[in-house]
């Protein structure tokens, strides 16, 4: 009893609630409260409040205390953000009833029963609630219960409590921000006056978003951010463009009429529609140093430019002149990410780049999110596509705050979008703000709503705009006239028209002039040709290098049978053929960081590497610490950054495509698990990677090591999809190579890191699993050193005489490697030969055709390979071979025949395939195999 008379009037309703809550789950209290309601059973007593001498009912006060906390939890769903006037799903426990009080019993209590700063401004609890219910269920929703840590839920709470970040109320804000919406539905009605039916897939109905973005790069530029990045789809786009990034009008309307890209065109070009476009500014305010604003392009696949923004966010965050992990700042830049409201819980990838938020290797501080919610999905309601209340349900899951706020609500609007931005600059954490709109006009300009959602868009005709709605309210506050505000109107539309004049004249000179006869596109150069292969490197500098990597900290103790294998190589690098696949990376990383050039690779279990064979982050053994030897190599002049990946791929390959673009002198580089798992990013490959200079004129330069061969393995575990990458190569857009020895992948890295200032392209390589430690992969010291990439590789010195060869087997990667391992060639006595094609894209025509003119005595040429005839090189190398091979010769296949699935199930069946493959390619005829 002693402890209950502590607490009086509103604190013991307060500890009643606590203890409510102990006894539903003993988790929601601190330690010290479940210690204490561990021993303590509560009086059923009349409490008196020391403060008035009135006589308390507990239950009145404990039911007061629960519909604080409800209203402050669960107001967002009470509250109307709807510009369409929807009812909210509502909560039984926000009603008086639900909590045993009444409003008469509210206005007994005292007023610092709310305890915040809603306490401060009120006389009781009854005026303290009506106020919370204004603030938590009004045009603003806040959610905050899912985020575990009790200081951020303290700061929204304070935050949206005592009004510190409401929209100014000084008058020349006011009128800016109408000013703003003018330009935003001026702009989008010109368009749907002047160019009806065309696509541009309006913002009308969530025209806030322009000055939400606004306030968040002003906030942000103020607060000392140095960059900021956009990632948006379609919906909207157009006008982002124009009055974010400040694409001027004549240009857009030109692309509405008839686009002229003669003079950026270089062969492969294709441009790409106006609504996927992307564009840069640099933005000035008074007292800010200019900062760059950046809206990335992107395919109709709505979400996938997400990680692309946050790995660019990342890029621009890091300083890798220095030696280790790159030094990050996260005040360097700030992602901002549009999404759709039926897009963000449909798309994986959304979750996926939620998930990376906070990881070591990806995270940027903080991403500001915007849910364009137009309430439908193309046509389908949002109850059919989502199987939860709202559309920003799945960011719950990753513990960020999500603010629900009504489009038509410019001042809470522009408050969410301050508290956003401060949130994230505080917390160095996501936020969310899901904007309620809605969609004025079909999912384009060209469709029809009303076949769908009849009621909603008879709603939609006769709504004011969010202009209308605002320019009413400043006539009503005697900031401006009705006259004014049409004037504001009038003003944007003759800038339009004068814009669009103007266009049409240019183009009326240009259909006036005579036609320009058109040059053919000059051919392509064969990169590999060219002059910008890595500078040779010296035995002794290998040696030097090579002693680094080995180097460790005397107190440092690495796993004694892991120490073993790294320490053979200071033997080994000596021995004939010594070298094993991850010896020569080690050895090419350390070449390229002591050139100067920054490294960053990831991947699943890139680290360790899947295989057990990379090891360039290391394990005390003992305490578990990191060590990372090339970050300690006394030659290295750069960083480097080496991470495990989550279980993604989608998302991580989208994630280092976009850091690439944004850090173009750096070498980046993602491995898949398994080559095969690179489909589950198909899209980042088909959209970005290998299009994106084709339709953007964006050079990236990164590079895939996909594990890729046949060693029984099964279906998921075989194949990389060559025949898919060399299906997308065209026009000079990305190289595809299929290396088999630790020198010819040393020289391809060292390669690829020279021509990243000269000629950057996306590299694809077919990275081995058995051939890891397959001697006839390794190499020699020699081999590293004499250089450079062959594209194409021979025999050396184990070739039999050119003059005797009849026939010529050319292949691809780890079948070549099975060949010389088995024996056939020698039983075929001199008159058989193997040739490796190392580099299938750009197809190495010159070095083959040289090659096949050593061989004066060639009857017949084979195509081996080990894929199934479907796919593989096949069908991308069958003509390019055949146009260069004289009339005379016979050329044909050798290899599985058409198939569904990849590889085989079972490790037999794969192996007599396997041997049959070989026999008949040295043969020369049909063999056939007992199954």
């Amino acid at each position: 009893m002693s402890e209950w008379l502590q607490f009086h009037g509103p604190n013991a309703g307060y500890l009643m609630e606590l203890y409510e809550r102990y006894q539903a789950d003993p988790d929601s209290v601190d330690a010290a409260t479940r210690d204490f309601f561990a021993a303590w059973t509560p009086p059923g007593v009349e409490v008196r409040d020391s403060e008035h001498g009135a006589g308390l009912d507990v239950t009145r006060i404990v039911g007061a205390a629960r519909l604080i906390r409800y209203l402050r939890e669960l107001g967002h769903v009470a509250a109307r953000i709807d510009p369409l006037g929807s009812d909210p799903p509502g909560d039984p426990g926000l009603e008086l009833i639900s909590h045993g009080v009444t409003q008469a019993d509210l206005a007994m209590l005292p007023a610092h029963i709310i305890r915040g700063p809603v306490a401060t401004h009120v006389r009781n609890a009854a005026e303290g609630v009506e106020r919370l219910r204004q603030i938590y269920s009004g045009a603003i929703g806040y959610e905050t219960d899912q985020i575990q840590n009790w200081e951020e839920r303290n700061w929204i709470r304070e935050a949206a409590e005592s009004g510190r970040f409401a929209f100014d109320l000084d008058t020349d804000r006011q009128r800016e921000l109408l000013d703003r919406l003018t330009e935003v539905e001026t702009f989008e009605r010109f368009l749907h006056k002047t160019f009806p039916g065309q696509k541009r897939f309006s913002i009308e109905g969530t025209d806030m978003l322009v000055p939400v973005i606004d306030a968040i790069i002003r906030n942000a530029a103020a607060g000392g951010t140095r960059e900021v990045v956009i990632g948006m789809a379609h919906r909207g786009r157009i006008n982002v463009l124009a009055h974010i990034l400040g694409k001027p009008y004549s240009s857009i309307l030109s692309e509405f009429h008839t686009p002229d890209y003669t003079k950026d065109t270089y062969l492969g070009w294709t441009g790409d529609v106006k609504y996927h476009l992307g564009a840069r500014k640099a933005y000035r305010e008074s007292g800010v140093s200019e900062m760059p604003i950046t809206l990335s392009p992107n395919p109709s696949h709505l979400e996938y430019v997400n990680p692309v923004i946050v790995g660019r966010a990342r890029a621009a965050q890091e300083k890798r002149t220095r030696p280790g992990y790159p030094e990050e700042d996260e005040k360097e830049s700030l992602a901002i990410l549009i999404h759709g409201d039926a897009a963000f819980p449909g798309q994986g990838i959304v979750a996926e780049t939620l998930n990376m938020s906070r990881l070591e290797g990806y995270h940027v501080g903080g991403t500001i999110h915007i849910i364009l919610n137009n309430q439908i999905g193309f046509t389908t309601d949002y109850q059919e596509s989502r199987s939860t209340l709202y559309a920003s349900d799945l960011a719950r899951g990753f513990e960020m705050p999500v603010v629900h706020v009504n489009a038509d609500n410019p001042e809470a609007c522009i408050s969410v979008a301050r508290m956003a931005w401060a949130y994230r600059d505080k917390f160095q954490k996501d936020i969310l703000i899901d904007l309620v709109g809605y969609r004025r006009w079909g999912h384009n300009e060209g469709d029809e709503p009303e076949f769908t959602q009849p009621r909603m868009y008879e709603k939609i005709r006769n709504h004011p705009t969010v202009r209308e709605i605002w320019a009413r309210e400043l006539e009503r506050r005697g900031v401006i006239t009705h006259e004014e505000a049409q004037a504001r109107v009038e003003g944007v539309m003759q800038r339009l028209q004068q814009a669009f004049d103007t266009v049409r004249e240019r183009q009326r000179l240009a259909a006036s002039l005579p036609p320009t006869e058109e040059l053919p596109p000059a051919p392509l150069a064969n990169p590999l040709r060219e002059t910008i292969f890595a500078k040779p490197i010296s035995a002794q500098k290998l040696l030097e290098l090579n002693e680094a990597l080995l180097d460790r900290p005397e107190e440092f103790i690495a796993h004694p049978k892991l120490e073993r294998m790294l320490q053979r190589r200071r033997q080994t690098i000596h021995d004939h053929a010594g070298i094993e696949w991850a010896h020569a990376e080690a050895l090419a990383f350390a070449a390229i960081l002591a050139d100067g050039t920054p490294i960053r690779m990831t991947g699943q279990d890139s680290e360790r590497g899947t295989f057990s064979q990379r090891h360039l982050v290391l394990h005390d053994s003992l305490t578990g610490e990191r060590f990372v030897p090339l970050h300690h190599m006394p030659q290295a002049r750069a960083a480097f950054a080496l991470y495990n990946s989550p279980l993604s791929e989608a998302a991580v390959l989208a994630f280092e495509y976009g850091y690439s673009t944004h850090a173009p002198g750096t070498m980046v580089l993602w491995e898949a698990q398994f080559g095969d798992f690179a489909n589950g990013a198909q899209v980042i490959i088909d959209q970005f990677i290998v299009a994106g200079r084709s339709k953007w004129a964006v050079d990236p330069a990164l590079v895939l090591l996909l594990p890729h061969g046949y060693e029984g393995q099964g279906p998921e575990h075989s194949s990389a999809r060559l025949e898919r990458f060399l299906q997308l190569a065209a026009t000079d857009n990305i190289r595809v190579a299929n290396p088999t020895t630790a020198a010819q992948y040393f020289h391809l890295l060292r390669y690829q890191a020279s021509a990243l200032a000269l000629h950057p392209r996306p590299l694809i390589v077919m990275t081995p699993k058995s051939l890891l430690r397959n001697p006839r992969s390794n190499s020699s010291l020699s081999d590293l050193t004499a250089g450079p990439f062959k594209p194409v590789l021979d025999r050396g010195a184990d070739a039999p005489p050119p003059e005797d060869v009849t026939r010529l087997i050319l292949c691809s990667g780890k079948v070549a490697i099975d060949l010389l391992a088995s024996g056939e060639l020698e039983r075929a006595g001199g008159s058989v030969d193997l040739v490796r094609v190392e580099m299938l894209y750009p197809f190495p025509e010159h070095d083959l055709r040289a090659t096949l003119e050593r061989y004066p005595n060639l009857h017949e040429v084979i195509w081996m390979q080990e894929e199934p005839q479907n796919m593989g090189a096949w069908s991308y190398i069958a003509p390019r071979l055949q146009a260069i091979l004289d009339d005379g010769l016979t050329f044909r296949y050798v290899g599985r025949g058409e198939s569904a699935s990849t590889a085989e199930g079972m490790h037999s069946l794969h192996a007599r395939e396997q041997q049959r493959i070989l026999r008949e390619a040295v043969a020369g005829v049909v063999v056939s195999t007992v199954r």
